[in-house]
């Protein structure tokens, strides 16, 4: 199901100013730097951004696991190495767009899954990845 974003509504959040260290735990710096808007971070541009939810296990390799959102934009121009959505014969794939030896294909992130090529009839590109969300807490 796709969720076109046409003006979104600012919802600021704090951003704290220090990073979590991700290695051995240090001391929290309680200063918030600012507000933090995701729209900012997320939509470039509102009338070409869609959402589509991931399924399968075909761009694990990308770091695209399987129930992520991805936010797309289709005002940009798609180019070798960009991710992208695109339909193959009526469905929607997301995969690695590559140009190998003159040619156009969707490759998968996943050696399991083989490469698509991109011929004249039944593919289109509907935009490029620009981010992916993944929940981490199921509640």
């Amino acid at each position: 199901m796709l969720r076109f974003v046409e003006y979104p509504t600012p919802l600021e959040l704090p951003l704290f100013g220090s990073p979590v260290e991700a290695g051995f735990p240090s001391p929290a710096d309680d200063h918030i730097e600012g507000k933090l808007d995701l729209n900012e971070h997320l939509v470039r541009r509102p009338a070409a951004t869609f959402f589509v939810r991931a399924a399968g296990e075909s761009m694990r390799g990308a770091g695209i696991f399987d129930g992520d959102l991805l936010v797309i934009d289709r005002g940009i121009t798609p180019q070798p190495d960009d991710i992208v959505i695109a339909v193959v014969h009526g469905e929607l794939t997301v995969k690695r767009l590559q140009r190998v030896n003159g040619a156009w294909q969707l490759a998968a992130e996943n050696p399991n899954f083989p490469t698509l090529p991109i011929r004249d009839d039944g593919c289109e590109i509907w935009g490029v990845v620009t981010h992916s969300i993944r929940r981490h807490c199921g509640r």
